[in-house]
């Protein structure tokens, strides 16, 4: 019988490394039977690595992981799944033109002479879904049921086949209301079965409806756990950006804003954002806050055409724009620096000067190359006026440090000489000093004229950069800062949903 005071699952100083980083370092994690944990933390904290450690997907340079006491060293996620500790994400990892039997049961067919039998495998599976207050036809196909549906079968079969810890991996992250609340259902059923969950998502008002405890990652370190009964939104949200919140360092925002230069009138898409209106003007910079998954990268790339709004309309310099797509948004004058440069951004293999007039180039046309001399110019301007510091523009961009490849995207979108310049991100993964001196390019833009957006998840970036922020969560812009209410402080109290409370 299981002992309710010792722990289901004790990782003490859990360490990873990947070549030129630390991904986890000295990470310790306690799961209790009957409690929902959530782990918490923005994009890079180390989430994913710990789950990867702890069910034998990645081995670990540092650390112990024991399970009902016992040490444990899985070398696999087969491995992890036979010692008890099993794993849903957010896209499921079933088969949909399979039966729901048939996913349930994959493996391990329950047989009759040898042969499946597929009589007994339905009557069984039917009363392992009523068990969890799923009543479907099991001999449908799992394609033919919602996402919400087809998660709680994932979820029944990770349960069934572990039994001790289960990982739930943004399991509500494409789910309505409804949706969200029978895959808690489910949650609670387990919850009351004496399971073990991890619980991660990044939506907060999530974590406080259905979990016990937190705990929350930062840069591959545990910075806290917290009892949820004894926390609030804003605890939670202060262990996630851990910021030093008093200390305000605005920018020098001298001279008023010019005339308005875009309009956004009722902008969204179904299913991924709330219908926004916006007015921006030149030499303005607006802020995107919001935590990881609020809905500021999908703002930034509902306005770039890179997400098709199915509502709503932009106007520019007093003109309504038709954009079908990125390409027309550059046309326009809109650019976006994305988020992940890596993978969004920077092609690696490509030299510093190509990276650089990519944008322009595509907008003049492949038929009509730049000229080598053109590009060079181009890019050796770009090259002084930003400080990146390259060996040799023929060099692969790869070869730069993070805060130098940043720096070339923004040349990138620069040399198109955009009215609208969006940032989502800009001073993430770089050094101090880069960080400085992207923060101080954003004024000199704004002081020149430009029109910028930033979206980050840097309070105090934000504070000292924006005229107006823009306050998400849920995908749903909440909230609207300017003047003097603009502080680190009052955006994370909008952030917890605590508008009465901001200024």
């Amino acid at each position: 019988m299981t002992d309710p005071v010792r722990p289901v699952l004790q990782a003490r100083g859990i360490t990873k490394f990947f070549p030129g980083a630390i991904a986890l370092a000295d990470v310790d994690l306690t799961l209790m039977p009957g409690e929902v944990h959530a782990l918490l933390g923005e994009n890079g904290a180390g989430k994913s690595t710990l789950i990867k450690c702890l069910t034998g997907a990645y081995s670990r340079d540092g650390g112990t992981i024991r399970l009902d006491g016992r040490p444990i060293d899985p070398g696999s996620t087969e491995d992890s799944q036979r010692l008890g500790i099993g794993t849903v994400y957010q896209e499921v990892n079933l088969l949909p033109n399979l039966t729901v039997a048939e996913n349930l049961f994959l493996g391990r067919q329950p047989r009759r002479w040898g042969l499946i039998s597929r009589r007994r495998m339905a009557a069984e599976a039917e009363a392992l879904l009523a068990g969890y207050g799923l009543k479907i036809d099991v001999r449908e196909p799992l394609a033919a049921y919602s996402v919400a549906v087809q998660q709680v079968v994932a979820i029944a079969r990770a349960a069934e086949m572990s039994g001790r810890v289960l990982i739930l991996d943004e399991p509500t992250a494409s789910l309505d209301a409804g949706e969200v609340e029978l895959v808690f259902s489910v949650i609670r059923r387990l919850r009351a079965r004496g399971l073990a969950i991890v619980f991660i998502t990044h939506f907060l008002d999530q974590v406080f409806a259905i979990c016990d405890r937190a705990t929350v990652l930062r840069n591959g370190h545990v910075v806290g756990s917290r009892d949820l009964a004894d926390a609030t939104p804003r605890d939670i949200v202060h262990l996630m950006l851990g910021r030093q919140l008093e200390t305000e360092m605005r920018l020098s925002h001298g001279g008023a804003a010019g005339p308005v230069l875009a309009e956004i009138e009722d902008l969204g898409r179904r299913g991924t954002l709330a219908p926004f209106s916006l007015s921006i003007r030149e030499g303005e910079v607006i802020g995107l806050a919001g935590l990881l998954g609020a809905g500021r990268t999908e703002t930034a790339s509902l306005i770039f055409g890179a997400i098709q709004a199915d509502q709503g309309r932009i106007r520019l310099g007093g003109r309504d724009l038709a954009l079908r797509g990125p390409r027309d948004a550059i046309a326009a004058g809109i650019a976006l620096c994305p988020e992940d440069r890596k993978a969004d951004g920077i092609i690696g293999d490509l030299s510093v000067r190509e990276n650089i007039i990519l944008a322009l180039q595509a907008r003049q046309g492949w038929a009509r190359p730049l000229s080598r001399g053109r590009a060079e110019e181009i890019a050796q301007g770009y090259l002084r006026a930003l400080d990146i510091r390259a060996a040799s523009l023929d060099m692969p961009i790869r070869l730069l440090s993070g805060g130098n490849q940043q720096k070339a995207l923004l040349a990138r979108w620069l040399a198109t000489e955009p009215r609208l310049l969006i940032l989502d991100e800009p001073t993430r993964g770089i050094d101090v000093g880069a960080h400085a001196e992207i923060l101080h390019l954003i004024e000199t833009l704004r002081a020149g004229g430009m029109a910028l957006i930033v979206a980050s998840s840097e309070m105090e970036e934000l504070a000292a950069a924006a005229s107006r922020v823009l306050v998400l969560r849920d995908r749903v812009q909440v909230a609207e800062l300017e003047g003097r209410a603009i502080t680190s402080e009052n955006i994370v109290r909008a952030i917890a949903d605590e508008e009465r409370e901001v200024a």
